[in-house]
């Protein structure tokens, strides 16, 4: 399934939105989509106890959503406030919830039990906050904004692609390299939360 939508539609839809939108276009709709999951940064520093890092997220987001136009220029980041990340798939590895089953979700590519919990709740997250509709009225949960997020986040990912290997053992390998990256981001957390350097 992910193989045709990627074919069919993802891919020639990233293709014809870098043909159409200038760089800085792009450049723009990355940053306005990097600010959004900033809230789910937030939240779940929140639930990690992990104050500076709420902290610092909640101010960067304030700042790109004020000065910054909704998140169109990441002006926090050149004010020197360095960008984090994290998940609610993140917090419940903290509190030692198990990676489960390996998954392949279909739109969302590879995944497990515990992260697939976790993109529902931010997905969620973000749609009710819904930050800019009561201050300006515009409202992320737009069908158009939805559509932008998908292209931008294949965009963003690009390079990868289904079948692309050529080898019978990619399902494995794909699994592979997903639980290594997530195993990562879940170490350096840790190390941050260790050494208080974040």
């Amino acid at each position: 399934f992910n193989y045709y939508l990627d074919k069919y539609v993802l891919i020639p839809a990233v293709n014809t939105y870098e043909f159409i939108a200038p760089k800085f276009v792009q450049k723009g709709v990355s940053n306005f989509f990097s600010n959004l999951q900033e809230i789910n940064t937030f939240i779940n520093s929140i639930l990690q106890l992990e104050g500076r890092k709420a902290t610092i997220t909640f101010v960067r987001f304030g700042i790109n959503s004020t000065i910054g136009i909704l998140g169109l220029f990441d002006v926090a980041s050149a004010l020197e406030l360095p960008k984090t990340y994290e998940d609610f798939g993140l917090t419940l590895a903290k509190y030692g919830v198990g990676n489960g089953p390996y998954l392949v979700l279909p739109g969302f590519g590879p995944s497990n039990l515990r992260d697939t919990a976790g993109k529902a709740a931010g997905i969620v997250s973000v749609s009710e906050i819904n930050p800019y509709d009561q201050p300006v009225g515009f409202d992320v949960n737009n069908p158009g904004v939805t559509t932008m997020g998908a292209i931008n986040a294949r965009k963003e990912n690009q390079n990868f692609r289904y079948y692309g290997t050529g080898s019978p053992f990619e399902y494995e390998y794909v699994r592979y390299f997903y639980t290594k990256y997530r195993d990562t981001l879940i170490d350096v957390n840790d190390v941050k939360v260790k050494g208080r350097g974040e």
